[in-house]
């Protein structure tokens, strides 16, 4: 084994140690965004318009898709 160490590894080295993790800022990002919509969700279930709200929402998707499903089975 050679035990010199050239200039280009000491740099080499650097330069490995200061790089950026793009990809796991990235994936901090996400959870970060993931708290902030979690949250605003936790506040709007609070607010009781929001939970009506919220509520009638559900019940409009859920009432389509059961009508687009009954259509496609020929229920009616």
């Amino acid at each position: 084994m050679n035990a010199i160490m050239t200039n280009f590894d000491i740099e080499n080295a650097e330069a490995r140690g200061t790089r950026q993790w793009e990809g796991l800022s990235e994936i901090d990002q996400a959870i970060r965004d993931n708290r902030l919509m979690e949250d605003r969700i936790k506040k709007s279930w609070a607010d009781p318009w929001g939970r009506k709200l919220t509520i009638f929402g559900m019940t409009v998707i859920l009432a389509v898709f059961l009508y687009l499903a009954g259509a496609s089975f020929g229920l009616w």
